[in-house]
């Protein structure tokens, strides 16, 4: 949480109006408060995985040399992604299914708000960076290390999170602005977009069209420059003389699409019920994927790529018997 409170002090400050709230009261899960205590364990269960293994998967790639390459350099910025999202949300969900503690200062609501939409656009963001490392690896291989150098690496990634940061951050003040006179609940588990601003009594159009705009703008250009690069992909190993060519330019991009199905269904499902869901969807059901959402990948990409990876395999074995191998060696010699 110390990300959220960073960009709350500076957004803190005096009031503008006076119908903006000191703090918000998240509710948690509505209609399941009798159970908030049964849900919060496998969401903190879901937590403490995706830290450890995300954790663990970022010290493995920076430890191993054998994984000092780009595709495990865009993993290790995925990790990195998916920790500080965890960071960012479970602690004050906890805190709400445990502890009743509810109430979340009006700015660090905000700031939190940001946090989770610039990091879940970051995410996705590395995804079309991986979707472009693949492609470059199956269809260039001969030009893969010159072209993905260590410096277009970073330049990418930084790109990808200033793209995140300038595109959410408008939406902070454009929430901040409004007026709130309808209470200040929120029948969330944390500060989302579109639940803080259906709470206001001003006109919120403002915000949902700009959202959904910017949900369209990142989301149809990382999922077009994927669906490109995997059309090219396919056309490049179909064209592969040997099966087992075939089959091993397949095996490395089984991870990444995973990857890319674990983070979009439960995106779009959440996305699309904010907007067109209504009451078709009961709102238990929509608060809890919505926390799926956030954890599911988190928790799952890190499991994906060390089953999938055979790289990251040999780099977990390494680096668990590396002192017995050596002293084995050591004794026989």
């Amino acid at each position: 949480m110390l990300n959220v409170y960073l960009l709350s002090a500076i957004m803190c400050g005096e009031n503008s109006s006076s119908l903006t709230p000191g703090f918000y009261i998240l509710n948690g899960v509505p209609g399941l408060e009798a159970a908030h205590t049964w849900i919060a364990l496998p969401f903190c269960f879901m937590c403490i995985i995706a830290v450890l293994r995300n954790c663990g998967l970022i010290y493995l790639i920076g430890h191993e040399e054998a994984l000092h390459r780009p595709m495990y350099y865009f993993l290790a910025l995925l990790s990195f992604t998916d920790v500080t999202l965890c960071t960012t949300t479970v602690p004050n969900m906890l805190c709400i299914f445990w502890f009743n503690l509810k109430e979340v200062d009006f700015n660090a609501c905000l700031a939190q708000m940001f946090f989770v939409h610039m990091l879940t656009r970051t995410e996705s963001g590395v995804l079309m960076l991986m979707a472009l490392d693949r492609y470059v690896a199956i269809c260039y291989p001969l030009r893969y290390s010159t072209t993905l150098t260590n410096l277009v690496i970073a330049k990418a990634g930084l790109a990808t999170f200033l793209r995140g940061v300038l595109l959410i951050l408008p939406f902070t003040f454009l929430t901040k602005r409004l007026p709130y006179c309808q209470g200040n609940f929120l029948p969330h588990t944390y500060c989302d977009h579109m639940s803080v601003a259906k709470v206001s009594c001003g006109n919120f159009k403002v915000n949902a069209i700009s959202g959904l705009m910017m949900a369209l703008l990142i989301g149809v250009l990382d999922i077009c420059c994927i669906s490109v690069s995997y059309t090219m992909i396919s056309r490049a190993v179909v064209s592969l003389s040997s099966a087992d060519a075939r089959h091993k330019a397949c095996s490395t991009c089984t991870s990444h699409v995973c990857a890319i199905v674990i983070t979009c269904v439960p995106a779009f499902f959440t996305f699309f019920a904010h907007r067109f869901g209504g009451h078709s969807i009961p709102h238990h059901i929509h608060i809890t994927v919505a926390n799926i959402y956030l954890l599911l990948p988190p928790t799952m990409n890190p499991i994906v790529y060390g089953v999938k990876t055979k790289q990251i395999q040999e780099g977990v074995i390494k680096f668990l018997l590396g002192d017995r191998l050596s002293l084995s060696k050591t004794n026989k010699s």
